[in-house]
């Protein structure tokens, strides 16, 4: 079976749990049996791709018929094909879509839980069990054509940090699971000093915090390329390209999408109560001192990103659904500095509820 295959029923299967359990929990109790793939107009492709997801009572993802999904190629394809843009990337702890042309994610996401953060005083993690940062290296992604990779080789002497997507330290599980998280499809190149390192840490951390108020919290990142205006009243969006040859484009901003769920009460624990947030944030030094509101999208915030970025993360049902992180959760970041890794009240920058 063609590994491209694998690769996209598995992605099915990850955006089943991610996207299609949560509109299913909260538009009804009853739970749906199965994901379905949508359809392709055979006249269109040659074939028609059957259901390949299937969703058990228990609300496990699973493959049923890889095979199924094959499809023939179009007359116009019968000398190449010119192959997808972005590649679907499944991971112990994350999935993602490596951007051929930018090289670069496209965006990546993650489920964050106290058992998969090993926080969790019921499901304690077995030791000898968890990843160890220390072991881990920078490795480019050979699963990945050449020809598209990243290389370390351009990140030397850019200017820039290999910047982690998913950080390592989500990937706690597994060694392994670590160690995809330094595959440079993960890695962007981002501002060191002030950001990859200080603020944008804080916000990773921030996320992981939420695992102690929500039961389940789904984190997106996205590379993204804002326009500007200009001297001359035109919009345009210029970014660096890193690499020898030049190829490593440098994203202009950097967006972490959250969506969070807990039950909604005792009494009704299968159906989940939803917050969402959207923070985006220029790949630039920021300050310690700067609140976390600066970087809060208005009320359309998750729509601002998708638009920003051409990506559907979430459904209308689930946005209508859903309460502003801001007004469930405390944000704030957490300010810990390598020569300050005191919990000082003083260093908490909160922001109150945006208006809805």
């Amino acid at each position: 079976m063609p590994s491209s295959v694998i690769i996209h029923a598995a992605y099915f299967a990850a955006g089943a749990v991610i996207g299609g359990g949560l509109v299913t929990a909260v538009s009804s109790k009853k739970r749906q049996t199965q994901f379905s793939v949508p359809t392709v107009d055979s006249r269109q492709s040659g074939a028609i791709i059957p259901p390949i997801v299937e969703i058990g009572t228990g609300g496990d993802a699973r493959i049923t018929n890889a095979a199924a999904a094959m499809t023939l190629a179009p007359p116009v394809l019968k000398y190449g094909n010119p192959g997808p843009i972005s590649d679907v990337l499944v991971r112990k702890a994350y999935v993602a879509a490596y951007d051929r042309r930018l090289r670069h994610p496209a965006w990546t996401a993650e489920h964050l839980t106290l058992t998969s953060l090993g926080r969790s005083t019921l499901e304690p993690s077995t030791a000898g069990e968890s990843g160890d940062r220390s072991k881990s290296v920078f490795t480019e992604d050979e699963s990945l054509p050449a020809v598209f990779r990243s290389r370390l080789q351009d990140y030397f002497r850019s200017g820039y940090d290999r910047g982690h997507m998913v950080p390592a330290a989500d990937a706690k599980s597994s060694q392994e699971a670590m160690d995809e998280t330094f595959l440079l499809s993960n890695i962007a190149p981002q501002v060191g000093a002030g950001f990859n390192r200080h603020y944008w840490a804080y916000l990773e951390d921030w996320c992981r915090r939420l695992t102690g108020t929500f039961s389940d919290v789904y984190v997106f990142t996205v590379p993204l390329y804002l326009p500007k205006l200009d001297p001359d009243g035109k919009w345009r969006v210029t970014h660096e390209v890193i690499g020898s040859p030049p190829n490593v484009a440098v994203p202009t901003h950097f967006a972490k999408v959250v969506l969070a769920s807990k039950p909604s009460s005792p009494a009704t624990p299968d159906i989940p109560e939803i917050s969402t947030g959207a923070f985006v944030l220029p790949n630039a030094v920021i300050s310690d001192e700067t609140p976390l509101e600066s970087f809060v999208m208005p009320a359309s915030e998750v729509e601002a990103v998708e638009r920003a970025a051409g990506l559907t993360l979430f459904s209308d049902l689930v946005k209508r659904s859903s309460r502003h992180i801001c007004q469930t959760a405390k944000c704030e970041v957490l300010v810990r500095r390598f020569d300050d890794v005191q919990k000082r009240p003083e260093m908490r920058r909160a922001i109150s509820a945006p208006p809805r």
